[in-house]
């Protein structure tokens, strides 16, 4: 598994220091433009008071391939990726839209499946393989502006400087829509108070304040005068509800603003009708009612939207963590870079775009700025703000070899760092990219709400029309005594009695509320774990680890700190320096952390590594490679014996077993210590030495078993270790021996998992390394340990990745999942339940025996107030979520 980046030294480091001489024209801080195409970099020497002149050369990096850290996509990978489509759909409005929106994608031949999220304001459409037409996009984009929905196809591949860029203009948008919000809600309600002035003398005399009736008081009592407010109303804040409404309603996909605009006109045409044809005798002008019924929801709205912005504030928190400029250091080809100087007489700084950066850039960074790539500390020492990353406030020290990430703040001193990735394969890019991802993947339980917001507008519509028919034919000769009621007016029109009980239905029902209520809270949910170092896949991952009942642990670094060191080598027949040379030399490509203790091991020895051929790794057993002309294998007994198709001596490996045990005898035995031996083999010669490694438990494993053991969770170790090392971890932990699983391979624990969903559990694993991506794949939710911010196959495998790479991570994500769900069963509760009360009282279920009913603006109030309900319940989870986890930490 060698690097496919083949790295190209030019030339020789020399020292670099901090340079302020005045007689330079180059000075360690001072920033050129770059050119465009930044492909050579390259300074001539300086000399007396001449200005630099600058050429350039190769860089010192040549990408010859991608990196061998993850598996390259298969070509059906890879067909699926180029045939997903990304949207930015507007106009939205309540659930009824996002149904309508996914049933106009759905139906399009060459869509296999679609996901609509209200919220983001996104459509991923999945196109199908055998469609090879190229502007999908577009066509689907302008079908759905055809139908109301404003929508256009978001270009992938942009640089990181260009997504901020759109990513701060949505944001900046939102709030302009949201200043515009509030003038129109400030209008509205100057005409609400217009409109109900005229009620203002009888308030005060009712207070006991006797007001004579003046000029102005006797204008606002006019019903002309009320007419005009309430038209003023209709064409100017209500202008954008109404004009929306019947543009949906007429292209088939009635929303919230339908009702609402079908029951201001109505309630204003009957006012207008009545008042021009007074013979008519309707006695049914209530002009107020559509002024006031347009002042609630504009308001509704208008909070609402606050509250939608406060819910993806976590992203804008996200966001403000990408750098878009980094400093490029260039030196001469003839200076030489130290580890004790930041940057010397002859280095350049310029300031350039972060998409410039390339692998094995050199990147300043200065005390208080945000790291902007990911890469390795070359010279510097300071101390970094990481608790984007792992959630943990105090800051962390980084010198030279220090593993750095895009996204963190550099507080201590000034940090020359060698780029491993660009600004858009950067860690905090990945994150900000996942997020958006996870959070237009709806959960299992919205497509209840999306199969009853979809009819929804229909079946309310119906039964207003139901209510206006039974109260004006049937109602009000059954029930003679509503006549009295004040929402008949004072002469008990049956009329106006029964438009208003119709037009009631219409404002108080909520679609909004079925549509929000699973959205918010996942788009709470998703950024508050980006925050706290969890990075969620999505909101079904948020629903299927709530209902896990079993977690499954792999050993080695994810129970153990992953971090092996070598304890102890014995040999047969050689020196115990050459058994360590050879398996160094097998394993020196191996990413598992015992083939990095055994290298370590022997560099730390000085010891001459030599050069291999024809390497192989069997995940979980060992690796195998040519060196020195004989095949040298690296692994478990068994394995390492049928490499060779030979059997080794009992009393060879008693030999070996009783000078290993001498050696580890020296020691203290700690039950905090995992100990593994791996046995080296050789062509020709059997088995030839053994290598013992321990890893030490992490700290925080004991806890976190036991807190999920109290959560009614149940624990079990699954590891390809040998069950002494396997039960030893087990018993310190806390786990009973029937929760042991050894000497498993990849296979094997699949096996398990798979046995225990056939039982009818729902399983979370959690793993770290290769042979745990077929597990993590397989559980009902797969949770990854990243270490040192660098992507693997089980994190490309894993429903959840843990950025802080802490174990109590796990516990942390569980917490969180059952909030977010708590949140969205209560959302949806209320949505229905609201719906469900609500809508027969405004009906006037209440009147014939309690004599209370609706008036068209009490039900636009709390038509708003539930909505606003559903949104603020999500964001609150910001609050109580984050003060919980505080506490306990």
């Amino acid at each position: 598994m060698a690097s496919c980046l083949l790295r190209i030294s030019l030339s020789p480091h020399r020292n670099l220091s901090f340079s302020y001489d005045s007689k330079s024209n180059v000075h360690g801080f001072g920033f050129r433009s770059l050119p465009q195409r930044r492909r050579s970099q390259r300074l001539s020497k300086v000399s007396g008071g001449r200005a630099p002149n600058f050429n350039y050369f190769f860089a010192k990096a040549v990408d010859v391939g991608a990196p061998a850290k993850s598996p390259p996509l298969t070509d059906e990978q890879q067909r699926r990726v180029e045939s997903s489509v990304l949207l930015d759909v507007t106009g939205m409005m309540c659930g009824a839209c996002v149904a309508r929106v996914k049933s106009v994608l759905s139906a399009d031949k060459r869509v296999e499946s679609a996901v609509v999220n209200m919220v983001t304001e996104t459509a991923a459409v999945r196109v199908r393989p055998e469609v090879v037409e190229e502007a999908v996009g577009e066509s689907l984009a302008r079908k759905l502006t055809e139908c109301g929905f404003p929508t256009k196809e978001r270009v992938p591949g942009t640089g990181v400087e260009e997504n901020v860029r759109k990513w701060r203009e949505m944001a900046e948008k939102k709030e302009e829509l949201l200043v515009k919000s509030r003038n129109r809600v400030a209008f509205a309600w100057a005409l609400v108070a217009l409109c109900c002035g005229s009620h203002a003398s009888h308030i005060l005399h009712s207070l006991g304040i006797h007001v004579g009736h003046g000029s102005f008081l006797e204008l606002l009592h006019n019903s002309y005068v009320k007419g005009g407010i309430a038209l003023a109303a209709l064409l100017g804040p209500g202008r954008g509800i109404l004009f929306d409404g019947l543009r949906a309603f007429s292209k088939g996909s009635p929303n919230m603003n339908s009702l609402v605009g079908f029951g201001s006109v109505a309630a204003f045409a009957i006012s207008l009708v009545s008042l021009l044809n007074p013979g008519l005798q309707w006695e049914a002008s209530f002009f107020d009612e559509p002024v006031m019924l347009l002042g609630f929801v504009l308001l509704g709205r208008s909070l609402e939207e606050r509250a939608r912005i406060k819910a993806s504030s976590d992203m804008n928190e996200l966001l403000s963590l990408i750098s878009t400029r980094s400093r490029l250091v260039i030196t001469s080809s003839e200076s030489d870079s130290s580890a004790d100087n930041v940057l010397c007489s002859d280095a350049m700084c310029i300031e350039v775009p972060t998409d410039d950066i390339r692998v094995g850039d050199s990147v300043l960074v200065l005390p208080g700025e945000t790291i902007p790539v990911d890469g390795k500390v070359l010279a510097g020492r300071s101390v970094v703000d990481e608790s984007m990353l792992t959630g943990e406030s105090l800051p962390v020290f980084k010198e030279v070899g220090f593993v750095v990430s895009a996204g963190t703040i550099n507080w201590g001193g000034p940090l020359r760092i060698e780029a491993s990735s660009n600004g858009s394969n950067s860690t905090i890019s990945k994150i900000i990219s996942m997020v958006e991802d996870a959070q237009g993947r709806a959960a299992p339980i919205q497509r209840l709400a999306d199969s009853i917001a979809g009819p929804f507008v229909y079946i309310v519509m119906t039964l207003s029309a139901a209510t206006f028919t039974f109260w004006y034919y049937l109602g009000t000769h059954i029930f003679p005594d509503v006549l009295l009621n004040d929402i008949a007016g004072p002469d008990g029109n049956p009329l106006l009695l029964s438009l208003k009980l119709s037009v009631d239905v219409l404002v108080v029902s909520c679609p909004c509320a079925l549509g929000l209520a699973t959205p918010t809270a996942i788009l709470v949910g998703t950024s508050l774990g980006a925050k706290q170092g969890l990075l969620i896949r999505g909101g079904d991952v948020l629903e299927r680890l709530a209902r896990v009942d079993y977690v499954a642990l792999d050993k080695t670094g994810t129970l153990t700190e992953g971090k092996p060191t070598l304890s102890a080598v014995a040999s047969l027949l050689y020196e115990e320096q050459e058994i360590l040379r050879i398996a160094a030399a097998v394993e020196k490509t191996a990413l598992h952390p015992i083939a990095k203790a055994i290298v370590n091991k022997a560099e730390s020895l000085n010891l001459t590594i030599p050069i291999t051929t024809g390497q192989l790794a069997e995940p979980g057993f060992g690796s195998l490679a040519e060196v020195d002309g004989r095949l040298v294998a690296v692994g478990s007994l068994e394995w390492v014996c049928d490499r060779f198709q030979r059997g080794t001596n009992l009393s060879d490996l008693k030999k070996l077993e009783n000078s290993m045990m001498h050696q580890l005898s020296n020691e203290v035995s700690l039950t905090n210590h995992s100990r593994t031996v791996v046995y080296v083999g050789r062509e020709g010669e059997g088995v030839i030495g053994a290598i013992a490694v321990c890893d030490c438990l992490r700290h925080d494993a004991k806890s976190v078993v036991t807190r999920l053991q109290k959560k009614g969770i149940k624990t079990i170790l699954l590891s390809g270790d040998r069950e002494e090392a396997v039960a030893t971890i087990a018993k310190t932990v806390g786990m009973d021996s029937e929760s042991i699983n050894a000497s498993l391979t990849p296979q094997k624990k699949s096996g398990v998992i798979k046995s225990l969903q056939t039982a009818g559990h729902r399983v979370a694993m959690v793993g770290d390394g290769i042979n745990d991506a077929p597990s993590l794949a397989l559980a009902d939710v797969g949770i990854a340990m990243q270490v040192e911010s660098q992507q693997s196959a089980a994190s490309d495998a894993a429903s959840i990745i843990l950025l802080g790479n802490k174990l109590s991570q796990v516990v942390d994500a569980l917490d969180l999942a059952q909030a977010t769900m708590a949140k969205v069963y209560q959302n949806l509760s209320w949505a229905v339940a609201y719906n469900a009360v609500a809508v027969p009282i405004a009906a006037g279920v209440l009147l014939p025996h309690f004599d209370f009913a609706m008036t068209p603006s009490l039900s636009g109030g709390l038509m708003a107030l539930s909505s606003i309900f559903v949104v603020t319940n999500s964001v609150l989870l910001q609050q109580l979520h984050g003060s919980d986890k505080n506490k306990k930490s």
